[in-house]
């Protein structure tokens, strides 16, 4: 979930830059409401994802789940070839995104993505009405116990929360939708 926390600063109308340290807060928070159901009907996934900025050992964090994971990480550029996110995001943009991961279970896995941001405009969510890229997501996504699936993702990124508003992805017969329902931060 780590390639799910890029996140950025606004600089001008038609690029978005990768933020510094400086772009959190202590009690920011964000909540995500997430569902992911088969074509058959059967739900796999619902629940919500909350991720807070704490302080942690004199240093800000960001919770996730049972984890906090320093800030300084999630605002480290990105030296891959073919990053989650291409930084400064603009219209029009292309990138390929691949992904080697292995999951709890020892399930070792790829991605590979061919990335466009369609646009930027404003977008509602339920936590409220955001500028946002729309940037889409083709490819496959492969594991090590014969799972091979074309995938679809349309991520909804907004500058001013740092991060998805939304994210919508079709991979075979699984439809996941997750969207902001909460975002907060201090006075």
């Amino acid at each position: 979930f780590l390639l799910l926390i890029a996140c950025n600063e606004k600089t001008n109308s038609d690029t978005t830059q990768q933020p510094t340290l400086a772009d959190y807060q202590v009690g920011e928070k964000w909540v995500w409401k997430y569902k992911g159901v088969t074509t058959e009907g059967e739900v796999r996934s619902d629940g919500t994802d909350t991720r807070e900025i704490v302080t942690m050992d004199g240093a800000l964090g960001m919770t996730i789940g049972k984890d906090t994971i320093p800030v300084t990480e999630i605002v480290k550029a990105d030296a891959s070839e073919t990053p989650k996110y291409d930084w400064p995001l603009e219209v029009g943009k292309k990138w390929k995104y691949e992904n080697s991961w292995t999951s709890q279970d020892g399930t070792t896995g790829n991605q590979n993505q061919d990335a466009e941001v369609l646009s930027y405009k404003e977008e509602t969510v339920d936590a409220g009405t955001f500028m946002a890229y729309t940037i889409k997501y083709t490819g496959k996504t492969t594991n090590s116990r014969g799972y091979n699936a074309n995938e679809k993702e349309v991520w909804l990124y907004a500058p001013e929360v740092k991060n998805f508003i939304k994210l919508t992805q079709k991979q075979g017969d699984f439809l996941y939708v997750e969207e902001l329902i909460e975002y907060s931060k201090p006075d």
